[in-house]
């Protein structure tokens, strides 16, 4: 399986522009991969005031944010997750787009596990883990903190998927952050994809570093900074 994780920053307070920015790093490579990966709430940013202010950004999960990534889909053939703040009702998740290589969405995972940054406008997922199998192999999803959820974790143990895609706004904590990851994913054999944001948003700095991660080793990894687009192909599991 070729994967392609893409590190971005948002372009905050200007969606289109953002959303062309974003759409065209994940073009660079999806041509030879499989599965790409794009951050959490990539588009939006990640860090706001209240709810109010997240709720002027979130869109339903066939929004514009959708229509742009299945063009991508469509034209590379490849799957894509791509993390967005969704409305839903009245209600909002912070979720992820799950898209095949015909531009269908095929699922929209909501972030179970929510970090304190979400608290004050998320609901928790209520969706659960889902394995999508491809002709390359198979991938589930989980979104940033959902790995510290011992649930996810088991969830991968049993069911083993070729890649987890892995959106992500991890913030830098003066830890390294590609060990953690590694001690966290124990016993499991699949890669762990992940695409993160980089820079200070609001007063909060991301670690960037986005990394193909497979047990205890990097098939592919960014820097703490900038947007960058890496790619890696798997072993078989």
């Amino acid at each position: 399986m070729r994967v392609v994780a893409v590190q971005f920053k948002a372009r905050k307070g200007d969606f289109k522009q953002s959303l062309r920015d974003l759409c065209a790093r994940a073009d660079e490579q999806a041509a030879t991969a499989d599965l790409v990966v794009l951050p959490e709430m990539a588009v939006t940013g990640y860090v706001f005031p209240d709810r109010e202010s997240v709720w002027a950004v979130a869109e339903e999960a066939d929004g514009p944010t959708l229509g742009a990534i299945a063009e991508v889909a469509r034209r590379r053939a490849c799957w894509i997750v791509a993390g967005f703040p969704e409305r839903a009702g009245d209600k909002i998740f912070n979720s992820a787009l799950v898209v095949n290589p015909a531009g269908e969405r095929v699922f929209t995972y909501r972030k179970t596990l929510l970090y304190e940054e979400d608290l004050h406008w998320a609901e928790p997922g209520d969706n659960g883990y889902r394995r999508f199998d491809t002709d390359a192999g198979s991938f589930g999803v989980g979104i940033c903190m959902d790995l510290n959820d011992d649930r996810f974790v088991e969830w991968l143990r049993a069911e083993q998927p070729t890649a987890i895609a892995f959106p992500t706004n991890w913030v830098k904590e003066g830890a390294p952050v590609w060990p953690y990851w590694a001690w966290r994913l124990q016993g499991i054999d699949g890669a762990l994809v992940a695409a993160n944001t980089w820079g200070t948003e609001d007063g909060t700095t991301f670690s960037g570093k986005s990394a193909v991660l497979v047990g205890l080793q990097l098939h592919a990894w960014a820097g703490e900074t900038g947007d960058q687009v890496i790619s890696a192909t798997l072993p078989a599991v």
